[in-house]
């Protein structure tokens, strides 16, 4: 699964090149929300090459299918949230696989009734985007509106669906192809303009204009309860969403749902509101005060002439807040006033020391006047926030507003505050959608939409180029479809090239709060706001998703063997990932014949990849608690997000094919054995077919050597025995008894086996399907848990009934238990099928809910979710899913932990050993912390 630690030159003297730009420059803005193109036939044509069979239909003029949006219109700022349906994107072709698979669904209906619980959820499955504007661009935001064409699909869900029933014929007419184009239409006179929530002051002030401009009326929600619900929400729904900032380190907290209330919401936009929130649907607002981002963003302009609130916090990057703020070593000849406990550091007066000088506001520098204006508020919003917390005997302080933006010494100013005034007892902490909450709990009183139920195992943050920024303007036309997409990606990124990375700011260390010395960033400087704030992805809402029934610590679950939080070992993994760039791209572009649009797609996704790893080697946490799981999913999801489906489905074909001809001689050659020397061999051939990694670059080497076979029997003739991680004698012992052989002692078989299987070809053909069948024999019935969709050269779910279906004309247990299992589509009609079906336990196949090399058990399908509830041993194999996620994670049943170690700093870190070193770990039901043998 994993990337190997040789980089070729070239590119570390690209990954080089473009380290050295980022110590001059900034990463600019991502531009607006990008959505997919669907139903608008105006301007219609069709796309591709012209020997596509099934064009696609390009239509230039469509947005996303949008079924609400609500809005916030704050005194400063307005925020928009809205819902687009979650919808496949055109293909160009069926596969056979996919054709399969509908055959299947049919076929395994009896075997998994019940199993697949969504289609029953009341939660409505999309996607929740984003976006904000400066109130004095209120024309923008209408703008975006019509372009996105918000407001004319707010009679909801029932008229996007009847939309979607008159498509197919007006298509059809579109296409001069005499092939059926793959994009259907519906005719634009089902559109309505409607009502739209509204919240803030604004949704009175411009409720008139809203009406005359867009032809929409407001229902107007309460801001206060507006607020509350939309923090609820994100506090539940979103794990990585609160954290506290410190120093200018961002640490993300997992929050006990349990004991999430009573918390004190600070929001702080123009004003300051201090909200008491005890339980769901109740809350107080106990304070506030007048002194709050709008005070901020007036005085700032009056004082300095700049014309935006992100200007003004750009100046406060440069000051000495000590030119102009009394502090009490001035009162006190340099010295502290250690009676009181206050340093000479600690500010006596904002402003206090202009008093005394003879000096006009030119004299000044902007850049000192602007911190001190920027601590003095932050440092009052702090303290009047504890003394509230305190009063009410709150311990957890939410602070929340577009004041915050993300800005690294704003969120500094308030935790000092904060954490000085409490004697460290209590902590600020922050939000990521800090300034959404209003908007957001306008959109969550459309009560269709069931999404107060959502928790954090349906949600699903991604960041596709153009999901909006927290700390900055949106930026960018409204992009329609991939093509425009990818020309603005290419003057976006020509041009950005300027501003890729934060400009270090030196900041001598002067004045703090109470005897603390000035923030600071780890680095000794606090970065812009354009680099320290948090990107604001796409909401995924999937209902379908649920936790893991298995895992014995759900609360303590972390997924993540490897710590990105160091920096070596994140920039380690980021210059692998970018050193492998160039192989990825060309092994996508050839995927899909080379053209000229595949080429065209590569480069966008090149640059687009590149562009998440500049932003999150200058910002770690811009998109969540960041682990090595999330950079590799972040990878296929880019990919997919430029329309590369599935890079490595040729190759799959091929290894699939190759280790199918000689699955016979090794199943042959296992019958042969006795039973201790048989479950060797099987365990031995799991690891050494794990070798076929086209994720790893030492293995993508070995294919030069030879053919898959003879790579295959290579990785079994070195396979020596102890492993640097074997368990081998206790799996053996719980599988076979004591003896070594069968009969030796009674065993009772396990009920249900999850094989969570890794790579096509020979790791699935060679090494899991023996594994599976020798389980099948034992009276086990066994669930082969695959991929939802494409990542590297893993097989997916779609893929495997077919492979189980070649293999099974090899061997009858595999075609027995496979027709049980629902897999096996053409035999339906066999004399004598039912005697032979029950001599067997059942075989299926069930996808994992995931699109990653790795897996993380908060969030799988609930098909695996409900399948798993009567399991009493996992197989989780390859580095993915067994070593770089959940290497330290615990079950409710046995587990059995397989590996082959394809990189080298991996195997010296976690293991203590060397590139090709296997695991074999297992790990009893309620395994804990005591370790087993090695």
């Amino acid at each position: 699964m994993a990337d190997s630690s040789s980089v070729g030159p070239a590119a570390q003297e690209e990954w080089s090149s473009v380290v050295s730009a980022e110590a001059a420059t900034r990463a600019p803005p991502p531009p607006t929300t990008i959505t997919r193109p669907l139903l608008d036939l105006s301007g219609a044509a069709i796309g591709g090459s012209k020997e596509d069979h099934n064009p696609t239909i390009v239509l230039p003029n469509q947005s996303a299918e949008v079924s609400h949006f609500a809005i916030d219109l704050g005194g400063s700022l307005i925020k928009l949230v809205y819902f687009s349906r979650a919808q496949q994107e055109a293909k160009t072709t069926t596969t056979e696989a996919e054709s399969n698979k509908k055959k299947l669904e049919q076929k395994r209906s009896g075997f998994l009734a019940g199993l697949r619980r969504h289609g029953g959820f009341p939660i409505l499955g999309g996607r929740l985007h984003f976006v904000k504007f400066e109130s004095s661009k209120l024309n923008d935001c209408l703008a975006f509106i019509k372009s996105k064409r918000l407001h004319r699909c707010s009679n909801g869900i029932e008229g996007v669906e009847a939309l979607g029933a008159t498509a197919t014929a007006a298509a059809g007419k579109s296409s001069n192809s005499s092939s059926s184009p793959t994009t259907t239409m519906p005719e634009k006179n089902g559109e309505k303009n409607g009502v739209i929530k509204a919240t803030g002051g604004g949704a009175f002030k411009y409720a008139e204009l809203f009406k005359e401009k867009l032809g929409v009326t407001f229902d107007k929600e309460d801001e206060m309860q507006c607020l509350v619900s939309g923090a609820n929400f994100l506090l539940r729904a979103i794990r990585d969403e609160a954290f506290t900032h410190l120093e200018g380190h961002k640490q993300f907290v997992q929050l006990d749902q349990n004991e999430l209330f009573p918390y004190l919401l600070v929001n702080i936009g123009s004003g300051v509101s201090m909200i008491k929130v005890d339980e769901e649907g109740q809350y107080e607002r106990v304070s506030g005060t007048n002194v709050g981002g709008g005070t901020f963003w007036g005085l700032g302009k009056l004082l300095t002439k700049c014309k935006s609130f992100d200007e003004i916090l750009e100046l406060s990057q440069g000051g000495d807040n000590s030119a102009v703020d009394m502090l009490v070593g001035d009162i006190y000849g340099g010295l502290d006033y250690s009676k009181i406990g206050l340093s000479a550091s600690t500010i006596a007066s904002s402003f206090g020391k202009v008093i005394a000088e003879n000096k006009d506001l030119s004299d000044y520098r902007k850049e000192d006047i602007v911190l001190s204006l920027l601590r003095m508020i932050s440092y009052n919003i702090g303290q009047v926030a504890y003394l509230n917390a305190l009063r009410y005997g709150l311990k957890r302080i939410f602070f929340s507003g577009f004041f915050i933006r993300g800005h690294a010494y704003t969120m500094d100013t308030m935790s000092f505050a904060i954490r000085f005034w409490s004697k460290g007892d209590a902590q600020a902490m922050f939000l990521r959608h800090e300034g959404f909450l209003g908007a957001l709990g306008a959109f969550l009183s459309y009560d269709k939409y069931g999404l107060a139920n959502l928790t954090s195992h349906q949600c699903v943050e991604r960041f596709p180029m153009g999901a909006p920024y927290v700390g900055g303007e949106v930026h960018g036309p409204p992009i329609r479809d991939l093509n425009e997409k990818i020309t603005w990606m290419e003057k976006f990124m020509q041009k950005g090239i300027e501003i890729t990375a934060p400009i270090p700011v030196s900041l001598p260390g002067t004045t703090g709060l109470g005897g603390f010395e000035r923030p600071l960033a780890r680095s000794g400087s606090l970065r812009s706001d354009s680099s320290a704030a948090l990107n604001v992805g796409v909401l995924h809402l999937d209902p379908s998703l649920e936790p893991f029934p298995l895992l014995a610590d759900p609360k303590n679950y972390e997924p993540n063997t490897v710590d990105l939080s160091d920096q070596s070992e994140r920039e380690y993994w980021l210059r692998i990932l970018f050193g492998n760039l160039p192989d990825l791209v060309e092994k996508a572009v050839a995927s899909e014949g080379g053209t000229d649009d595949a080429r065209r797609r590569g480069d966008a996704f090149a640059r687009a990849f590149k562009a998440h790893l500049a932003r999150l080697r200058e910002e770690p946490a811009a998109y969540g608690k960041l682990g090595l799981a999330n950079l590799l999913e972040m990878r296929e999801e880019c990919l997919r997000e430029f329309h590369f489906h599935d890079v490595y489905m040729a190759i799959k074909e091929r290894e699939n094919e190759a280790a199918l001809t000689v699955l016979p001689d090794l199943l042959a050659e296992l019958d042969s054995l006795e039973p201790a020397a048989r479950m060797l061999a099987l365990i031995e051939g799991v690891l050494a077919a794990n070798i076929f990694d086209w994720g790893s670059r030492a293995c993508v080497e070995l294919y030069h050597s030879g053919t898959i076979i003879e790579i295959y029997r290579m990785s079994r003739n070195k396979m020596k025995r102890p492993l640097r991680v074997d368990n081998f004698e206790a799996f053996q012992k719980k599988f076979i008894g004591s003896g070594g052989n069968e009969g030796s002692e009674k065993l009772v078989p396990h009920k249900r086996a999850l094989l969570f299987v890794d790579n096509s070809g020979a790791d699935v053909v060679l090494g899991m399907l023996p594994l599976a069948r020798e389980l099948l024999r034992r009276g086990t019935e066994v669930v082969l848990v695959a991929n939802s969709l494409p990542a590297i050269n893993d097989v997916t779910a779609v893929e495997l009934p077919a492979i189980v279906a070649a293999a099974a004309k090899h061997c009858d247990t595999l075609r027995r238990a496979a027709t049980a299992g629902g897999l096996l589509v053409d035999v339906v009609g066999d004399d004598g099928l039912t005697e032979d079906v029950a001599a067997v336990p059942v075989l299926t196949v069930v996808e994992n809910g995931c699109g990653s090399p790795c897996i993380d058990f908060r969030q799988v399908s609930s098909e695996l979710a409900v399948i798993a509830q009567d399991a009493d041993l996992m197989v989780l194999e390859g580095m993915g899913r067994a070593l770089h996620t959940n290497y330290n994670a615990h079950f409710q049943c046995d587990v059995l932990k397989l590996a082959m170690v394809k990189n080298q700093r991996l195997a010296e870190q976690l293991l203590n050993g060397s590139i090709y070193d296997c695991v074999c770990r297992y790990e009893p039901a309620n395994y804990g912390s005591s370790a087993l043998a090695n």
